[in-house]
């Protein structure tokens, strides 16, 4: 058996194990990517160098900042807020931390802007007696969509900003406009599926209208340091470029910083860190490292770029949808990667400008991005999410996800697809 007939069935496992749920994804996506290196398709140096540390360290150190942070009672606070800017009305309070979502998620990593809001959905649904799930699946998708938005928002967007000289600027005024109208429909999309499906007594909408925010803040010196330390730390997100640091590095500070000055106890704080989720992660980028290795996904790219035989207005479409079928499924880090070397050399063959090329970046941008929202699977944020949700008790199963997520992805893509027609092709 050739090792890429070896990785794509081991691929194919483990998703169908993922799928399935008949073993944890942290057990299946381990067990895949140790079988890679068992039955040599990858040595585990290379394993290892397939393993995207930053992403891994950036998780490790937001999952501590806001597993101290969590502690002061400022989420509580927020909840209530929320509860009360929306008059206890929980499609609306649904709507209002979806919009919040996706507005950090275009100025922090959306990773870390889901491990802020969730414990704030969690307080809300349980005063509400209703179930979080809908609110979950609504912050994935606009921790996603928001994440699109501008250079720094998701790890695709960095990896193009970077290969390309695009700036923040080029990101913000060529891919917001198109996300802002992405959000607002999927947000009367989520109206229209659940306003009639939330029955809160309106005495308990009473009751918690009547609620202090302040009184949910535990611990005013605890909070004037979470807080001092991560807007350290979104300044080191944004300024990280002229820093020359990962976010990874900036995060892990952070956590380090926030350890230090409150004196918590290591152990007692890591208790928080969502370590399944963590060694979903490894387990999944050595599943993906061997299709990377063994050429599948190189392979792929450059048949769907000739398929289009130079048309450029048919390989900017084809790039969008290739790019959204496929990050809903597999990881978009290792596939950005990958196509990004075969755009500039497809520019170079056809003569043409780093002008020119720009809206073929747009597409993989915004299909690789928006293509995340497909499956529980399909990006950072929903994994985290996923793993927070089955912590409090709320496991969100891999089809009933993708029942909601995937028809809403798919439209999110066909607004980009008449946005870029309409203006680039």
């Amino acid at each position: 058996m050739s090792q890429s007939l070896i990785a794509l069935t081991v691929f194919f496992a483990t998703y169908t194990l993922i799928i399935s749920e008949k073993l944890h994804r942290a057990i299946a996506a381990l067990l895949g990517g140790t079988l890679l290196i068992v039955l040599g398709v990858l040595s585990q140096e290379k394993a290892i160098h397939h393993i995207d540390w930053n992403t891994l360290g950036l998780l490790i150190g937001m999952m501590i900042i806001v597993g101290i942070t969590k502690k002061t009672g400022v989420f509580q606070y927020l909840a209530v807020k929320a509860v009360k800017w929306a008059k206890g009305e929980p499609v609306y309070i649904l709507i209002a931390l979806a919009t919040v979502t996706a507005f950090l998620s275009a100025f922090l990593d959306n990773v870390t802007t889901v491990l802020l809001i969730v414990p704030v959905t969690f307080t809300i649904t349980d005063r509400l007696g209703i179930n979080p799930i809908p609110f979950l699946i609504s912050q994935v998708l606009a921790s996603n969509i928001g994440g699109t938005a501008t250079l720094i928002g998701d790890p695709p967007n960095i990896m193009i900003g970077s290969q390309t000289h695009l700036d923040f600027l080029d990101f913000l005024k060529n891919l917001t406009p198109v996300i802002i109208v992405i959000h607002i429909v999927t947000m009367f999309l989520f109206y229209l599926i659940y306003y009639k499906e939330f029955k809160v007594p309106g005495e308990l909408k009473k009751k918690l209208l009547e609620l202090n925010e302040l009184d949910e803040i535990k611990d005013f010196a605890l909070l004037k340091k979470s807080l001092f330390v991560l807007g350290l730390v979104i300044l080191g997100f944004i300024l990280h470029g002229a820093l020359g640091l990962e976010s990874a590095t900036i995060a892990l500070f952070g956590a380090a910083l926030l350890l230090t000055i409150t004196r918590d106890e290591p152990e007692e704080v890591l208790l928080t860190v969502e370590w399944p989720s963590i060694f979903f992660f490894l387990g999944l980028f050595i599943v993906v490292g061997g299709l990377v290795e063994t050429g599948v996904i190189d392979r792929v790219a450059r048949w769907s770029l000739e398929a289009t035989k130079g048309n450029f207005t048919l390989t900017g479409m084809l790039i969008l949808w290739l790019s959204a079928i496929t990050s809903a499924f597999v990881d978009n880090i290792p596939f950005v990667a990958t196509m990004i070397p075969l755009i500039q050399k497809m520019g170079a063959l056809a003569g043409m400008t780093p002008q020119a090329l720009e809206p073929l970046w747009w597409a993989l941008s915004l299909g690789a991005c928006l293509g995340g929202n497909g499956t529980i699977i399909g990006a950072s944020a929903n994994v985290i999410v996923a793993g927070l949700a089955e912590k409090n008790g709320y496991p969100i199963s891999f089809i009933s996800f993708m029942k909601l997520a995937f028809p809403l992805m798919l439209v999110s893509v066909v607004i980009s697809m008449v946005y870029l027609l309409l203006f680039y092709f």
